[in-house]
């Protein structure tokens, strides 16, 4: 049929291989990210939770500051600025470092709002019964809040994942930059191509938002 004509001319298996392999590195820089930023937010929300003189307002000040800049232009200043200071970075570290200092401070606030919905009385009934404070919090409050955080977590994952094409802007070789190669060099490739990175992008994000929804169902 005459529709199918340009996905069967541009979608050939060494294009698909190219767009794979693209997709790939999109995995690859959202994984590492995710990983990174789960645990630096986890411990800037913690210290703004725990509300420790000073430390607690220097965390306080700098997840503001990020939360309130465009992704897109700490993913310049990472690759193009720091350089300027010697910090000089490949493409792949700087998109990872980018990503993971932004979804760090989202992430700081989803866990501090969670640890925050735990009753009070939770604290105080560990203290009572001898437990300190840090002990409190990881064996009474972070198991529970963790049960609610984990729907916006995965959320956030989810955007993560989607925000890598921003480093497209860098030249990182991810998915949207291989697909830009290949409709560059075949102007009718352009349709089959958008719908194939974003079949691509709808699979994994949707498998995810499966696994935030079966978890919301397990808490209610």
């Amino acid at each position: 049929m005459d529709f199918l004509a340009p996905f069967t001319d541009v979608l050939t298996p060494a294009n698909i291989k190219f767009l794979l392999e693209g997709f790939w590195v999109t995995i690859k820089v959202a994984a590492i990210s995710i990983v990174l930023s789960f645990i630096i937010g986890g411990l800037m929300g913690t210290i703004r939770y725990a509300k420790i003189p000073v430390v607690s307002h220097v965390v306080a000040l700098i997840v503001e500051t990020i939360r309130n800049l465009p992704l897109l232009l700490i993913i310049f200043f990472t690759y193009f600025a720091l350089p300027e200071i010697g910090i000089d970075m490949e493409i792949m570290t700087a998109a990872i470092v980018a990503l993971t200092i932004f979804e760090s401070a989202m992430l700081s606030e989803i866990i501090r709002s969670g640890l925050n919905s735990i009753e009070k009385g939770q604290i105080e009934a560990g203290r009572s019964s001898g437990l300190n404070y840090i002990q409190t919090l990881r064996y009474i409050i972070m198991p529970q809040a963790l049960r609610r955080m984990v729907p916006p977590i995965v959320s956030q994952f989810i955007s993560l994942l989607k925000d890598t094409s921003l480093a497209v802007v860098i030249a990182l070789p991810e998915l949207l930059h291989n697909a830009q190669i290949l409709y560059a060099q075949n102007e009718s490739g352009v349709i089959p191509i958008f719908v194939t990175i974003a079949l691509m992008y709808f699979i994994v994000n949707f498998a995810l938002s499966l696994v935030a929804r079966r978890l919301e169902l397990k808490q209610a």
